[in-house]
């Protein structure tokens, strides 16, 4: 029995005993030991219940292919290159990355759980098994690169489109690539760009979503954080439904960006844009300062309103904080 079978033994949420997995398994319980403190480590809260066994504190559930597509719209279904679920990879990203050129349009890619999950500037990614959602789409244009700009920003609209059909608000967006609510971070965005500068080219949109976060993972995340669990006060929607939302919010959000570019999402980013208006202090190769946001051009660009007049930030590799 691997770890994979074992969480998907318990998503239910009620207590099996080492030796019922052992036998279901033919393994020993020691080996099924082994196996929890695999998954303890890699971040799934397995409680010891005594003699009742091992114990999840609530019910998961497991992805599952069929399930995610039966919650797609038939359009969006047969818009999709590829679907796949594995259990475990680097990183989905690296995934799509590896397939190259033979990878269809609208190809997503997910994971219960990633190796080497890739943040902005390089940082990791926590991607604990069952807890949360790690998915990346492919998607190709004809234009070149200077047609994507602002892609990263209408990722967040995206994403935020995903949350409101299925019913869940509070959540904001932190220039470049992030999604806040109630202070912490929601999830977070990495695009990756290949192909021509004039065009054709190509885009991997990965998005890690948190759904739930133990206390353990918060501390281990460095940084405030936040999941849908608490915006669904206490019990988020099912993870396949919440994967369909979003792979059919970045099919419909992305063909909309190739028709219309970033203007067609300008609006929705200022409604839920979290730096409007607040005291901030930007850091970077080029020195810092500190100023007032003051929302984002048609570009996508970070404007801050600083006593010398407005500057603008095109370069996501500068740090944002509130000053």
């Amino acid at each position: 029995m691997q770890p994979q079978q074992i969480l998907a033994a318990l998503a239910a949420g009620e207590a099996l005993s080492g030796a019922r997995l052992a036998t279901q398994a033919g393994l020993t319980r020691a080996a099924i030991w082994k196996q929890i403190e695999t998954l303890r480590h890699r971040g799934v809260p397995i409680e010891s219940a005594g003699a009742a066994g091992y114990r999840l504190p609530w019910p998961i559930q497991m992805l599952d292919e069929p399930g995610i597509r039966a919650e797609l719209p038939p359009a969006i279904a047969r818009r999709l290159g590829a679907l796949e679920v594995h259990w475990e990879l680097d990183s989905t990203s690296s995934e799509l990355q590896r397939r190259g050129a033979h990878a269809p349009d609208f190809s997503m890619v997910m994971a219960e759980t990633q190796t080497a999950g890739r943040g902005r500037r390089g940082r990791t990614w926590l991607s604990p098994p069952g807890l949360n959602l790690y998915v990346s789409c492919l998607k190709r244009f004809e234009a070149g690169f200077a047609s994507l700009s602002g892609l990263s920003l209408a990722t967040g609209v995206i994403v935020l489109r995903a949350l409101h059909a299925l019913g869940l608000s509070g959540a904001h967006l932190k220039w470049p690539n992030d999604v806040l609510a109630e202070g912490g971070k929601l999830a977070g965005i990495l695009v990756e760009l290949s192909g021509e500068y004039q065009g054709p080219c190509a885009a991997i949109v990965g998005i890690g979503l948190n759904l739930r976060l133990t206390p353990a993972l918060r501390e281990q995340a460095g940084q405030a954080t936040c999941d849908l669990a608490a915006l669904a006060h206490g019990t988020p929607p099912d993870r396949n439904r919440v994967a369909a939302a979003l792979i059919a919010s970045l099919v419909d959000g992305l063909d909309q960006f190739e028709r219309e570019g970033f203007p067609a999402f300008a609006d929705e980013y200022a409604e839920h844009d979290a730096l409007r208006g607040v005291a901030l202090h930007i850091s970077g190769a080029a020195g810092e300062f500190d100023g007032v946001g003051a929302g984002i051009d048609a570009r996508g660009a970070l404007q801050i309103q600083t006593a010398d007049g407005m500057r603008r930030i095109d370069s996501a590799d500068v740090t944002v904080r509130r000053a």
